[in-house]
């Protein structure tokens, strides 16, 4: 009697002390943004709905403007809101913002490790070679955009099994773009029938889904809580640990391996860089920090891409004058080729427009990434405190019409000028922007143009229901918005 006393009591104890600490926090907010106020312990989980995060906080700017604070549990974030704010603070205030904010779920998944989570000299250091690496080199013989291309051919293969009947695509996409950051990364591509590579790609997908989830939110809010939580958020992290056990084998065999005059891969110029004294990065943490790394790059270059081609196939079916217009810009341009270059975008004004109008359009990851403030930082008339975790809300750059005169409708004239040129528009943020910005940028944007242009080259694309009928409403899941499931026929042109 008296131990459950005593358990009772310590039980109190600390939900006290919890709460102390919370409403601590809430009235020592000084001059940060205005926002809603937060319960003890729970935050604004009042005004953040299950699921529709995104649309929840864009409801509180359309209440407190495009800077303003909320709290995610115990966790206390200022929302950046329109192009004028998230450049301000990721572009002329960079080196205040360039800290990684807290992710609790890629924290665990890696382990404190890797270019998505290090911050200070050791990311730094990382960043810099993955930029270089996967922007400018090509690994053996073949450059990276050769394997894009190589990649392109045998999803096309796949495409033509269909025989113009009803498929849908997830599938056939996700093998493709995985297939292309896994030759870059650890030197190989996979059969679409691969058992291995298929078990990856289904733990990958899972694990995003159970992030994405009520689950996944709720760790995100109460980690140090919810790992002692049964449920399916701790699966999440055994389905990518198996992603993990691969990467440490591909490791091993690319040291027992490795010719220092004939790189493969990510991983054999990683080693080779070392060995040159061109990566000062820690003895202790080198193979972490590799293993993790390509993972992150894993991550970037399968689920992203996956669901922007996804997004760009059914807009194209939705709009048959848009798809028909690249068609015969691609037949001008590419003529009898096989394959699409990157180089022929220079010469594809409208291609290059709608690349980007589908990238702006889908609105991937809407909020960006978390980054955070080691210091007090002034930033207009308020002061972010240390601490703090910042959204730079993507989706307020790509909605805003100062920039986009159709902000919410598809339109590729967002990004030509009067004569039809192709012109840039500093809104367009699906990477984000400053010194934490996607580091496969070039990769990304070359993979794009070259897999929607093969599609199209190859392929009419037609829709199975009336095109008024379709409907390009993303499925907000979590942190990431999501093209609704549809099917769709690849008529051979």
């Amino acid at each position: 009697m008296e131990v459950g006393s005593t358990t009772c009591l310590l039980l109190i104890t600390f939900i006290f002390t919890l709460l102390l600490m919370n409403v601590r926090k809430v009235f020592q907010k000084g001059k940060l943004p205005p926002g809603p106020t937060p319960l003890p312990l729970v935050g604004n989980i009042l005004q953040v709905k299950n699921g529709k995060i995104v649309k929840s906080i864009l409801k509180l700017r359309d209440i407190y403007g495009p800077v303003f604070t909320m709290y995610l549990g115990p966790r206390r974030v200022v929302a950046l809101c329109g192009y004028e704010a998230i450049k301000e603070a990721l572009i002329d205030h960079g080196d205040d913002f360039i800290t990684r904010g807290s992710l609790p779920s890629f924290e665990m998944i890696f382990h404190g490790y890797g270019i998505g989570v290090l911050n200070g000299e050791q990311w730094k250091e990382i960043r810099r070679f993955s930029v270089m690496t996967l922007r400018n080199f090509g690994m053996g013989k073949r450059s990276i955009e050769e394997r894009i291309q190589e990649e392109a051919q045998y999803l096309m293969k796949e495409l033509r099994k269909t025989k113009g009947s009803p498929f849908e695509p997830t599938s056939a996409l996700i093998h493709a773009a995985a297939n292309i950051i896994f030759s870059i990364t650890v030197g190989k591509r996979f059969d679409y029938e691969d058992t291995t590579f298929n078990k990856i790609l289904l733990n990958i997908r899972e694990g995003f889904n159970i992030m994405s989830s009520f689950w996944g939110q709720l760790y995100e809010m109460f980690p140090k809580f919810m790992i002692y939580i049964p449920g399916p958020h701790r699966r999440m992290f055994k389905l990518f640990k198996y992603l993990e056990d691969f990467i440490q084998a591909r490791v091993d065999i690319n040291l027992e391996t490795l010719d220092a005059n004939s790189p493969r891969d990510f991983i054999d110029c990683y080693f080779i860089r070392k060995e040159q004294g061109k990566l000062n990065t820690s003895t202790k943490s080198d193979r972490m920090n590799l293993v993790m790394t390509v993972m992150d790059i894993i991550f970037g270059g399968t689920e992203t891409i996956t669901s922007t081609m996804k997004y760009g196939l059914l807009i194209l079916m939705k709009y048959p004058d848009v798809q028909e217009k690249v068609q015969e810009e691609i037949d001008n341009v590419v003529g009898e080729r096989s394959t699409p270059a990157f180089e022929d975008r220079l010469k594809m004004p409208y291609t290059n427009a709608v690349v980007h109008e589908i990238q702006r359009f889908s609105d991937i990851v809407p909020l960006g990434a978390a980054h955070s403030v080691t210091r007090d930082i002034p930033f207009r008339e308020f002061v972010i405190t240390k601490g703090t975790d910042i959204f730079p809300m993507l989706t307020t750059a790509h909605k805003d019409p100062t920039y986009f005169r159709d902000p919410n409708n598809f339109n590729p004239e967002h990004f030509l000028d009067d004569k039809g040129n192709f012109m840039k528009n500093d809104a367009f943020m699906p990477f984000s922007i400053g010194k934490r910005n996607c580091p496969g940028i070039s990769l990304a944007q070359t993979e794009l143009f070259l897999l929607l242009t093969s599609i199209l080259k190859n392929f009419h694309l037609k829709s199975l229901t009336d095109l008024n009928e379709l409907d390009l409403t993303p499925i907000e899941s979590g942190f990431e918005n999501l093209p609704p499931p549809y099917e769709l026929c690849f008529i051979p042109r």
